[in-house]
């Protein structure tokens, strides 16, 4: 975590702040964030510079304890990559593992729901970033479970922006219901792509 290394912290956050005084103040985050205690000691430094302070909720137990985290830090994304990974007890280079490894998998979905129903409830934002914002098809899924944005690679925007708008929340909302009751990943596909295209 980046508060065992101060000095490396403070002057990769003197260097944004000073690429963006001129501009309004970014957003920070930091990765691999397991602890309130972590959250609050980024979030403090990230403020001293006037910068906006977030973190990746990549490991389960920041998912669980994400009301904690959130009351240190102003938003979270969603990193679905590593959060798959370690939901799943799964290594994502594993071949032999791949089906386990997939955003899809209703535990890994229910996560998702459970932080992004209590950044509602905390009026914070909460994003999703890695490949499963890139997928049309979970983007209607992540906006039924009530995440605030997606991040994804340019070249997946006009295929996720043109399926969802071609759906209304009460779709996607019931597309994410019913992949929450799948038992595995490839069911939930299969689920909400029935909802969505019948």
């Amino acid at each position: 975590m980046a508060c065992r290394t101060p000095h490396i912290l403070d002057r990769q956050l003197q260097a944004i702040a000073l690429a963006a005084q001129h501009a309004s103040p970014p957003w920070v985050m930091a990765p691999m964030v397991a602890t309130r205690a972590e959250a609050r000691c980024f979030a403090d430094k990230v403020r001293d510079y006037g910068l906006v302070p977030g973190v990746m909720i990549e490991v389960p137990a920041a998912a669980l304890r994400c009301q904690d985290i959130l009351q240190e830090v102003d938003f979270v994304s969603i990193g679905t990559n590593d959060l798959s990974q370690y939901t799943m007890a799964a290594d994502r280079l594993s071949p032999d593992l791949a089906r386990l490894c997939d955003p899809w998998q209703p535990a890994v979905l229910e996560l998702v729901g459970h932080i992004a129903s209590v950044g509602l409830a905390a009026e914070k934002h909460v994003g999703v970033c890695g490949e499963a914002a890139a997928d049309p098809l979970l983007a209607i899924v992540l906006v039924g479970l009530g995440v605030s944005s997606l991040s994804a690679a340019p070249q997946a925007l006009p295929a996720v922006g043109s399926v969802l708008s071609k759906v209304d929340a009460a779709i996607c909302r019931q597309a994410a219901h019913e992949a929450l009751q799948a038992e595995d990943g490839a069911h939930a596909r299969k689920a909400a792509h029935q909802v969505v295209y019948g």
